[in-house]
């Protein structure tokens, strides 16, 4: 029998389950989904699915991921969900006592969200992570390693019962390979909280949002809850929410550019537009950045390549932690009012 394996050929001595299979190949079962002919086979049923010569399967797993990382399949349009600098939720510690950030009817302390892609090795990812403070983090699928089946997973290192996994579509370049990805996502962890991304090219990693609202629409029927990486425009913001969206995700600056919050009047409308929750996704390149999209209003960022490719990223998320913090409080206790003269701080009567 010979079966395609993550785009590989392998030949077997017969027809087998899917269990079966997964154990010849020395693959966890808990900790992978499978696609089968382009249909997933649930977990449930991997003792009862055989798999027959010339079928085609995939085998994903949970990875720290970019949107840099190889997908399911060949090629830069190849489906897989990547960790993405978006999201957000609310720095933890005395000064944010009892200002919690709620999405889809799940309630956080922190309004920082981070990603698990682009550290050097999956404990530096953990510490990082612990560092942050952050109880959110997107994660990539990806095919397993089947020369190495034993390898540590991402799993292994930041666990889905301390952290809620927010897997993403980083690397998708249409509705149809984005909504493949994150099927697969939830039968590989079983969430329908989500983060939607789907990239116009390879240079910007901008939105494409006619795909974008196309798989929103698809992935809300199917259950989904949808928080949607978007470009910075109050009209299209309004469409997704009106659509059914449960977080709004405006880019601040292009993917790992580090360039900051270029637009923030849009961000402000678009906060002031739609009523679900709005984060910062992409762009933020140190903690001032994330303090001015707190200031915003925001109800949060999420960020990745801005704490990983930190000279100390365990220090740079602690950093970030303590912005986001400082940001959430300068906007609620609401700046002074902008002049054009002077006004001094001193009282002018009783001089000497």
């Amino acid at each position: 029998m010979k079966l395609v394996i993550n785009g590989e050929e392998r030949s077997f001595s017969a027809s087998m389950t899917v269990e079966a299979l997964l154990g010849e190949l020395g693959v966890d079962s808990r900790k992978v989904a499978v696609e089968r002919n382009l249909e997933i086979v649930p977990k449930s049923s991997y003792a009862q699915v055989a798999v027959n010569d010339g079928d085609k399967l995939e085998i994903v797993a949970f990875i720290g991921g970019g949107s840099s990382a190889a997908g399911i399949g060949s090629g830069p349009s190849a489906a897989g969900i990547g960790s993405g600098p978006s999201a957000a939720g609310i720095g933890s510690g005395p000064s944010a006592a009892g200002d919690t950030f709620t999405v889809a009817g799940k309630t956080f302390t922190s309004r920082l969200l981070v990603g698990t892609g682009k550290y050097k090795d999956f404990e530096e990812t953990a510490v990082a992570i612990e560092a942050s403070g952050a109880e959110i983090v997107t994660v990539a699928v990806r095919r397993v390693n089947l020369s190495d089946p034993t390898k540590p997973m991402l799993v292994d290192y930041v666990s889905p019962k301390k952290y809620t996994f927010l897997p993403n579509t980083a690397g998708c370049y249409t509705a149809d390979e984005s909504v493949r990805t994150l099927r697969l996502a939830r039968e590989a962890g079983g969430w329908n909280l989500v983060k939607l991304e789907v990239l116009g090219d390879q240079t910007t990693l901008y939105p494409n949002m006619p795909e974008t609202l196309k798989a929103a629409e698809a992935l809300i029927k199917d259950g989904f809850e949808v928080m949607v990486y978007c470009s910075d425009d109050p009209i299209q913001a309004k469409m997704l929410e009106d659509m059914g969206c449960v977080a709004i995700m405006p880019l601040g600056s292009l993917i790992g550019s580090g360039l900051g919050i270029l637009n923030p009047t849009t961000i402000r409308i678009i906060k002031e537009t739609v009523k679900v929750p709005v984060l910062v996704d992409a762009g933020v390149g140190t903690a001032s950045d994330a303090a001015v999209a707190m200031e915003l209003g925001c109800d949060g960022v999420l960020m990745n390549t801005a704490i990983a490719h930190a000279r100390d990223p365990v220090r740079m998320a602690r950093a970030m932690k303590l912005a986001i913090e400082a940001g959430r409080l300068s906007y609620l206790a609401g700046r002074m009012a902008k002049k054009s003269y002077a006004d001094p701080s001193s009282p002018t009567s009783g001089l000497i």
